[in-house]
């Protein structure tokens, strides 16, 4: 019998180290706010779905909730090469900029230089690791298929990966908390409107967080 409750215990530790908050209903945009441009946000069969619109700036789907240390996770594909981001330690106030959103952001860039996975600052300082140094990461992203997205905020340590490869590894303390959001790229260069790019499985754990290992970045 001790050995048995033993085994639970041990089983309930696991569970609640590992556990995860769904940040998307699969059905609603519940607990999400639009920030930016006009770029088009809705649901469709389980996923969140960014469509370009002309004549706008950047757009942001963001969550109604500030995470500071976390471990983020989702599921992203793009149906046209398009320009995107996950924003987190994101802001918007009156004070800056009109509300412009600022804050960190895991790329998603289809494009040649295969940038997808680098840290970019929004709406401040630009590039903080792009992905000129790291050939196995510039080689993860899927064009047109399903990627899995994880950052790894914890303390000023952020870490990004996209299908288990480290792509980003930076250390920096401007923001220590601030949204998470989907954004959708203002149109530029071959980009025009109507092209989408979809995500699902949104999930987040802020508790017991356990990074991966460092030979992993």
């Amino acid at each position: 019998m001790k050995k048995l409750i033993l085994l639970f215990l041990l089983f309930s530790t696991g569970l609640s180290a590992q556990k995860w908050t769904s940040l998307f209903d699969g059905k609603t945009l519940k607990g999400w706010t639009q920030r930016g441009g006009k770029a088009i946000y809705k649901v469709e069969n389980g996923q969140i779905v960014g469509q370009t619109v002309s004549d706008t700036p950047n757009s942001f789907l963001c969550t109604d909730k500030d995470y500071g240390d976390f471990i983020l996770e989702l599921d992203l594909k793009l149906d046209d090469e398009m320009n995107g981001g996950v924003q987190f330690r994101s802001l918007s106030k009156p004070d800056y900029q009109n509300g412009r959103v600022h804050g960190y952001q895991m790329e998603v860039d289809p494009s040649t230089r295969a940038w997808s996975g680098g840290i970019y600052d929004e709406g401040r300082r630009d590039w903080l690791y792009n992905l000129n140094h790291n050939p196995a990461g510039q080689n993860a992203f899927v064009k047109l298929g399903w990627n899995k997205y994880r950052i790894e905020a914890i303390g000023n340590t952020l870490r990004t990966f996209i299908n288990g490869i480290p792509t980003a590894h930076v250390i920096d303390d401007m923001t220590d908390k601030g949204f998470i959001a989907l954004q959708v790229h203002s149109i530029y260069a071959a980009m025009k409107p109507g092209m989408t790019i979809r995500w699902k499985n949104i999930r987040i754990q802020t508790e017991n967080l356990k990074p991966s290992p460092l030979d992993e970045c």
